[in-house]
């Protein structure tokens, strides 16, 4: 048996940051943030300048660490890189890109065995075995891996349910930390997934941590790759709540896993695989954006799965949609925010969600046609809200309608052609939003800002000009 072994501790994001006042005493803040290099950033004791002379040791970490996840590379702690320490996560040590654990450091064979060696009682045992062969699924999807489980002696991957101290040399903190972790493929332990049996596990449920997800992630670990920084990968270090009745593993995964064993060669004719889904890039001049809305004074920016969350001082977060509002779809049509109501408004198809924080407002969703649009109208493509006239506009390609939210009718005289009401701008709309008193219509890869005043184009810029890049 190997005496060392690569390992990762998967932990539960929460949902809610907040950017009050950091908890920690000061002088408690140097001793959390050295632990923290430490443990996945390879910070040593010593504390004098670097071999350069330039940088300290510490201000070289902080600096690996800021670029792995988006933050303005400093070298210096600023509340920001500290907020995202303080971040429940992974304990295997963090990378620039996707990797794998380290040389060799795969199976030899593409046929493996698994066990289940014991359950937990938050789900049937029919619910584990189905969510746990359904994450054995995802990798062998897309590789030439074969998962054949086994009901005694040792399996490649044994798999556990355990609290505290549990057999190996990690024990588990209890509930709401550590959900589980996995070793690298090696003999012996290598392979092996355990699960924090102190945590609430589910099956379909969002009260409580989806198995398949958690196990998916892990066996990722179990068959080589360490963690990506690709926010919308399953191997970033957070956990984030998807759908997996509906989960593609994405593209970053893919690319990772097929690194070491290659793609899947066994292809079932005229039944194509899904898409693997891609992270959106801020800095893609292309970028089409699905919606962009405002909440609470921030900016969002919709694409596909996830989006952009900028705050006032420009820092921009990148989230799974479904990681926040797990009840509403990806890939919306269209977006806007209510501000006198304090409500953020969805659309996709002929539905609405409406938003109060993170919470879905009861009722909800409803048809378009509740929200006072002809019923020939199937889909629009982009919405803002005016708070100073108190309308909303709903976007149809190159037409518009206009709503009168504190009598809830439609005005007359709509549908408009948008160049009749906005002069200068032509084509279809992809995106609204009002910002600072200027008006920012999306067609396609431009962005037009449109003076209501003086109804005027004023400039015509890149539609990811407010994405930090």
């Amino acid at each position: 048996m190997k005496t060392h072994f690569k390992f990762c501790i998967l932990i539960g994001l929460m949902m809610t940051v907040h950017s009050g006042p950091i908890s920690r005493q000061n002088e408690d803040n140097d001793a959390f943030v050295k632990n923290y290099l430490k443990k996945f950033y390879n910070l040593t004791e010593q504390t004098g300048p670097s071999s350069n002379g330039r940088f300290s040791q510490m201000s070289l970490k902080i600096a690996d660490m800021q670029k792995f996840f988006g933050l303005t590379v400093t070298g210096t702690m600023d509340s920001e890189t500290l907020k995202v320490m303080q971040k429940p996560r992974c304990g295997v040590p963090d990378v620039a890109q996707y990797s794998t654990f380290g040389e060799g450091l795969k199976w030899k064979t593409s046929d493996l065995t698994y066990r289940i060696e014991n359950y937990t009682p938050d789900m049937t045992q029919a619910e584990v075995d189905d969510s746990i062969q359904r994450a054995l699924q995802v990798w062998a999807h897309v590789t030439p891996l074969k998962f054949t489980r086994i009901y005694s002696g040792t399996a490649d991957i044994m798999i556990s349910f355990g609290g505290g101290s549990h057999g190996d040399q990690y024990p588990f903190d209890g509930p709401h930390g550590t959900l589980a972790h996995a070793f690298a493929p090696s003999a012996g332990i290598g392979g092996d997934a355990h699960f924090d049996e102190d945590e609430q596990f589910s099956f379909r449920s969002t009260n409580g941590y989806i198995l398949f997800l958690v196990a998916a992630h892990e066996f990722g670990h179990s068959l080589g790759l360490s963690h990506s920084s690709d926010p919308g990968a399953l191997m970033y270090p957070m956990y984030s709540y998807r759908d997996p009745n509906s989960f593609v593993l994405p593209r970053d995964d893919v690319n990772g896993i097929q690194s070491l064993y290659g793609s899947n060669t066994h292809v079932i004719p005229d039944k194509p695989d899904p898409i693997p889904p891609v992270t959106p890039d801020a800095c893609d001049r292309n970028l089409v954006l699905d919606a962009v809305a405002t909440l609470r004074g921030e900016r969002i920016f919709f694409k596909n799965s996830l989006f952009w969350r900028v705050s006032t001082n420009n820092k921009a977060e990148q989230h799974l949609i479904q990681s926040f509002w797990p009840d509403v779809p990806e890939n919306i049509d269209a977006a806007y925010e209510n501000t006198a109501q304090d409500q953020l408004f969805l659309f996709k198809d002929q539905k609405v969600w409406a938003l109060y924080g993170y919470d879905i407002v009861q009722g909800y969703p409803k048809s378009l046609s509740s929200m006072g649009l002809p019923s020939t109208v199937k889909q629009i493509s982009a919405a803002l809200y005016d708070p100073d006239t108190e309308k909303t506009l709903f976007f149809t390609d190159n037409y518009y309608y206009s709503y009168d939210e504190s009598r809830k009718v439609m005005d007359k005289g709509y549908p408009k052609l948008v160049k009749k009401g906005f002069p200068g701008i032509n084509g279809k709309i992809t995106a609204a939003f009002q910002y600072r008193g200027y008006t920012y219509l999306f067609s396609g890869t431009h962005m037009f800002e449109f003076s209501s005043s003086s109804k005027k184009v004023l400039r015509t810029l890149n539609n990811n000009y407010f994405l930090p890049c």
